[in-house]
């Protein structure tokens, strides 16, 4: 259906009738009392009925502009048919880890090896775009925890920015009590939903001031659940100068903290060795059971005002344009 959003806007209709009446008249010379007519005077006559008729038609001209501008102006919109959406009641926040450690490349996808993150994103895509239902939202952190979307349903746009993110794009060490900490800060604001922190990390908090447990304990108080996900392999192959050596590119992973985490705050601790354990771990936190609730009716709006606009626009330039053609 077709609606106008400020409709009070039409009182201005009448603005250019009641400036002509307010503003005085110009003034006009004195014409002579008796004239002979001549030849001239019927070539006068027929010019000057023509500029009677082009001034009417600018006069009209005028009015139709004027009054797209004002429907412009109420903002007129289309209003599509109610869509019902899914509301589970649930609110869930992404955090990730881009500190330097996850540019180590010890995970394969499609047979190509990548790094960390990109091995994340991959996996994290998929588990946003089944989300119906849920508010998404994405914190980043490194040496410093940055809030990138606040709680939206739009997980379309929680996923673009999650792809767009970088290693090293919050600093290059990694502060998981301050993540935890922003994400309880974000939810404080929010109503009191079902709340879930899905934590991934490849390594210890080396920074930041807030301590992970203390800030567990805070989320437990809170009703914030948190699981978290130790991202990385037991092992890895490496060419050195004296040949091929094993060596455990998770050495910093600081999994008792990981699970303390988790415990205190009544969730859970995955680990993520490969991108298949990744994906096995996002099937099982993707069965959580939401919480009923009503589902919420939406309407699409696609706004119209560009086109009276655009109109009247196009009719003030055709005003305009003799005047400026018989000056140049």
């Amino acid at each position: 259906m077709f609606e106008l959003e400020w409709p009070l806007v039409f009182v201005l209709l009448p603005l250019p009738l009641l400036v002509y009446r307010m503003l005085p008249a110009t003034g006009s010379g004195q014409q002579a009392a008796l004239r002979v007519p001549l030849v001239d005077d019927f070539r006068f006559a027929v010019a000057f009925s023509e500029r009677v008729n082009a001034k009417r038609w600018r006069q009209w001209l005028s009015l139709l502009a004027w009054i797209l501008l004002v429907l412009a102006a109420s903002r007129p919109q289309w209003l599509g048919e109610s869509i019902a959406i899914p509301v589970s009641g649930r609110d869930l926040m992404l955090a990730v880890d881009l500190s330097d450690s996850m540019r180590t490349g010890d995970f394969m996808i499609d047979g190509r090896q990548v790094n960390r993150l990109q091995a994340t994103k991959r996996v994290a895509s998929r588990f946003i775009e089944r989300r119906r239902g849920d508010r998404l939202g994405l914190i980043l952190f490194g040496t410093r925890a940055y809030l990138q979307a606040p709680l939206t349903f739009d997980s379309k746009t929680v996923n673009r920015l999650l792809q767009e993110s970088a290693i090293g794009l919050a600093g290059e060490r990694t502060a998981i009590g301050d993540a935890i900490g922003l994400a309880i800060k974000r939810f404080d604001l929010e109503p009191d939903n079902s709340r879930v922190l899905i934590l991934m990390t490849d390594g210890a908090n080396t920074t930041g001031e807030v301590t992970p447990l203390k800030a567990a304990r805070l989320a437990a108080a809170r009703g914030l659940k948190i699981y978290t996900i130790g991202i990385g392999a037991d092992e890895q192959i490496e060419s050195t100068w004296f040949g091929l050596r094993r060596v455990n590119p998770s050495a910093q992973l600081d999994e008792k903290t990981l699970r303390e985490i988790a415990g205190l705050s009544g969730g859970r601790y995955f680990r993520a060795r490969d991108s298949d354990e990744l994906a096995r771990i996002y099937q099982l936190l993707d069965e959580f059971e939401p919480l009923p609730r009503d589902s919420r009716n939406l309407r699409p709006v696609k706004s119209l005002f560009m086109w009276p606009l655009a109109i009247a626009l196009v009719l003030a330039g055709l005003l305009i344009a003799p005047r400026l053609w018989s000056r140049l």
